[in-house]
C-alpha cells in the first residue's frame, strides 16, 4: 500500500508514462477493481464473479473492442476489501479477438473465491493507478473500474487518493452494489458520485438486485471501451460540488469500534 501510494504521490500534475506506440498502442487501459469484502455473502460474491466472466465473453463486449480506433484494449483485474488481495491480480492482457476475451475470462473463472474484512476504496484506486502507470501499453484513455458495496472505512481517505489519480489523467468509474443499506446518506451511488469517481465522462451505475449484476457489468464495460456516457436516468455523474460526507465510512466504523 505504501509503495502504490508513493507512486501515486509522484504523479501530481503529470500524465501517466506512455509506452512506445505501435504494437503497444490500445484504445483503453482498463483496470477492473472488484470488491470481495465480507459485507457480501459467498453466493453474492460468486454471482458477481460470474457476472464479470459472462460480460467478458459476451458479443457486445467483443463488438465494442473491435469498434475502437485500434480495435484493441488492455485489461487487468484484482480483488480488494480492506486491502488489495495479492494473489487475486490478473496482469495486463491485450484483448483484440474473441479468443483473447475468452482466455481472460477463463483465467478469472478459475480463480478461487475468497472474501476479506473491511473496505478500502482508496487502496483499490492506488493499486489501479500504480498498475496503469507501470503498464507496458499506451492507451488513448486510462480507466479504473471500481465495483463495491460500501463506503471507504479502512486505509487512507478516499478523496485525496482519488484526486491524485485524476491529476495523472486517469478516469475512475464506479459500479455501486446497492443490495442492502450501506449507511451512506442519499445512497451508495451518490457517495460514489461525490467521493469515488472522477475524470472526463466518469459515471457510476447502481445495481439494486444481484441478478442484474451481469447485465450491469456488461453495460459498464461496453461504455468504458467505447468511451460513451450512459443515458441520463441510469447513472450518476461526478459533481464539482459534492454534498456527501466522504469520511462517513470511517466515522461509522469508529462509532462501531467505540461501542
Amino acid at each position: 500500500m505504501l509503495t502504490t501510494l508513493a507512486i501515486l504521490m509522484s504523479l501530481s500534475g503529470a500524465a501517466p508514462t506512455l509506452a512506445q506506440a505501435g504494437e503497444n498502442e490500445v484504445d483503453v487501459e482498463l483496470v477492473l477493481a472488484v470488491d470481495t469484502s465480507r459485507s457480501m455473502d459467498y453466493e453474492e460474491v460468486r454471482i458477481q464473479r460470474e457476472g464479470y466472466v459472462e460480460a467478458l465473453r459476451h458479443k457486445e463486449f467483443i463488438d465494442a473492442v473491435r469498434g475502437g480506433l485500434t480495435g484493441r484494449v488492455a485489461i487487468s483485474y484484482f480483488e480488494w476489501a480492506g486491502y488489495v488481495v495479492p494473489d487475486s491480480t490478473i496482469g495486463w492482457h491485450v484483448i483484440e479477438t474473441e479468443q483473447d476475451a475468452i482466455d481472460f475470462a477463463n483465467k478469472l473463472e478459475q480463480r478461487p473465491i475468497i472474501t476479506q474484512r473491511r473496505t478500502s476504496i482508496s487502496a483499490a484506486i492506488a493499486e489501479g493507478a500504480a498498475m496503469i502507470v507501470s503498464s507496458p501499453h499506451h492507451g488513448m484513455r486510462q480507466v479504473i473500474d471500481v465495483s463495491g458495496d460500501g463506503t471507504n472505512n479502512s486505509g487512507n481517505p478516499v478523496v485525496p487518493t482519488r484526486d491524485k489519480a485524476l491529476e495523472a489523467g486517469i478516469v475512475i468509474n464506479g459500479l455501486a452494489l446497492m443490495l442492502r443499506p450501506s449507511g451512506a446518506p442519499g445512497g451508495l451511488d451518490k457517495y460514489y458520485a461525490d467521493c469515488v469517481i472522477g475524470g472526463p465522462g466518469s459515471f457510476v451505475l447502481p445495481v439494486h438486485k444481484i441478478e442484474d449484476f451481469a447485465v450491469a457489468v456488461r453495460r459498464k464495460l461496453v461504455l468504458e471501451i467505447s468511451g460513451l456516457t450512459p443515458p441520463s436516468g441510469v447513472q450518476k455523474i461526478a459533481t464539482s460540488q459534492p454534498t456527501t460526507d466522504c469520511m462517513i465510512g470511517e466515522r461509522q466504523w469508529q462509532d462501531l469500534f467505540d461501542r
